[in-house]
């Protein structure tokens, strides 16, 4: 059975405490220039979760993805009646 689950990157002072997003959910990407990381978690704990962070000395910032609530169906898929011809003219 899938979960759901959720992004969230966590803006930090010093990546000396990165290792400790690891207690938070599955740690993904670490981005040593600009001092942030980005890890799932469940979308259930996802409120909890970051009121736990935003409490921490280490941490500047943290943002939720927005992924799990942006439709992904497309209306009007359908290729334009000018560009199929164009595809068919090397066959």
């Amino acid at each position: 059975m899938l979960t759901d689950r959720q992004g969230v990157i966590v803006w930090l002072y010093s990546l000396k405490q990165a290792k400790l997003l690891r207690r938070y959910g599955n740690v993904i990407y670490i981005s040593k220039k600009l001092k942030y990381g980005i890890f799932y978690c469940n979308m259930e704990e996802t409120a909890s979760l970051i009121e736990k962070l935003e409490k921490q000395s280490f941490v500047k910032k943290v943002d939720v993805s927005y992924r799990p609530y942006v439709k992904t169906q497309y209306e009007n898929s359908r290729p334009d009646k000018a560009k199929e011809y164009d595809y068919k003219m090397g066959l």
